[in-house]
């Protein structure tokens, strides 16, 4: 039996996360959750799985649920202390980062710190302080299992292949919900359109990033810190199927990949129960079916995220830092209705070339950029 904590279990992979608790009893335990606003979905969650703690963002929801869960023996904690008690919940082995966005850097220091395992899904962790999150799980002897479904094909075609010198990673893509179309066609789509993603199911924030290609961009960098590779070794290249989910090719030009359907189950359970495989339901591959799988290379003149994003990770220290929060401002001034797609490329690149870049920076520093960031975006986008 093992026992997890989960950090966003109201999001898309935490929900997912608690799907593949059900399906395996006897061999998963929740004991903390945590979410943001959604108390009426969090409730539910406690019930079921009956946590000892649980987290949210604000007092208020915290004492709300406090007095709905009287009749259970869980906890009820709020705000960022909250997020890090879940995270080095003393009874857990392994901690789920599914929330989204850089709030998750401190609980995930805190979970490596307390010697948990991380099943990580939040990519900002890395994206912002790889450079002190690999180190230290090194340190700690904490094992990295990534959910990510590029990142979890990587780790899996690396198996048994450690020795071995990698040439290249090849990162795929779906293409987005506007592959194939031109800048011009982009101007005035609507964020249903952009919510609209053609093979997979996830959050708001990431279905965006997926349209702009940003989440490509980040997940470069990703798995520059994950596998020890750089990022001219990382390579993307655009497969609309979602069949293949990411590839390695070796020194001797051999290519090992990972395929499946587009699930996000089964990367989640992967890093959940590694090395083991475990019977997972859902559809199965049919080649006969499928027919073919394509491959473009990506428009990154009509879909800047990706080109942006190896600039920012070029230029270091905290300039990916600034590429990151200045996407994920521009993705909620999208998702509110208040600029238009390609503003969000326009946010991105002012803020790039506006506030340096801090050389090695700490936890404090990468914070303050955000905080940067954020402020110059807010005077900008001010409510009326």
């Amino acid at each position: 039996m093992k026992t997890i904590a989960i950090l966003g279990s109201t999001g898309s992979i935490g929900t997912q996360t608690l799907d593949v608790v059900r399906a395996n009893p006897g061999r998963l335990r929740v004991c903390a959750l945590s979410a943001g606003t959604n108390i009426d979905l969090l409730e539910k969650q406690i019930r079921e799985f009956k946590p000892s703690l649980a987290a949210v963002s604000r007092e208020e929801d915290a004492a709300v649920l406090r007095g709905r869960t009287a009749d259970l023996s869980v906890r009820i904690v709020s705000g960022m202390d909250g997020l890090i008690e879940v995270a080095g919940a003393p009874e857990s082995e392994m901690l789920v980062t599914a929330i989204v966005g850089m709030i998750g850097i401190r609980p995930t220091i805190a979970a490596i710190e307390a010697g948990k395992d991380i099943a990580l899904a939040n990519k900002e962790t890395l994206v912002t302080a790889g450079h002190i999150i690999m180190p230290l799980a090194a340190r700690k002897n904490v094992k990295i299992l990534p959910v990510d479904s590029e990142h979890s094909a990587i780790f899996q075609s690396l198996n048994g292949e450690r020795e071995n010198r990698i040439a290249r990673i090849w990162l795929t893509a779906s293409g987005g919900p506007f592959r194939g179309r031109k800048r011009e066609d982009l101007e005035y789509v609507r964020v249903e359109d952009a919510l609209n993603h053609p093979n997979w199911k996830m959050g708001s924030k990431i279905t965006i990033d997926s349209a702009t290609l940003v989440n490509k961009g980040l997940e470069v960098m990703e798995a520059s810190h994950l596998f020890g590779v750089p990022q001219d070794q990382v390579r993307v290249i655009v497969q609309p199927q979602s069949v293949i989910h990411s590839m390695v090719e070796y020194e001797d030009g051999a290519v090992i990949a990972q395929l499946g359907t587009p699930d996000m189950k089964l990367p989640i359970q992967y890093a959940l129960f590694w090395p083991e495989r475990l019977p997972l339901a859902g559809e199965r591959l049919d080649f006969a079916s499928l027919g073919r799988i394509t491959f473009e290379e990506p428009d990154t003149e009509t879909f800047r995220g990706l080109a942006m994003a190896r600039e920012a990770f070029a230029a270091g220290g905290s300039m990916p830092t600034v590429f990151n929060a200045a996407n994920e401002a521009a993705v909620a001034l999208f998702l509110a209705g208040r600029i238009r797609f390609l503003e969000i490329y326009e946010i991105i690149g002012e803020c790039m070339s506006s506030i340096p870049a801090v050389p090695s920076p700490t936890v404090e520093e990468i914070l303050e950029t955000e905080a940067r960031v954020r402020a110059q975006i807010g005077e900008r986008y001010r409510e009326a």
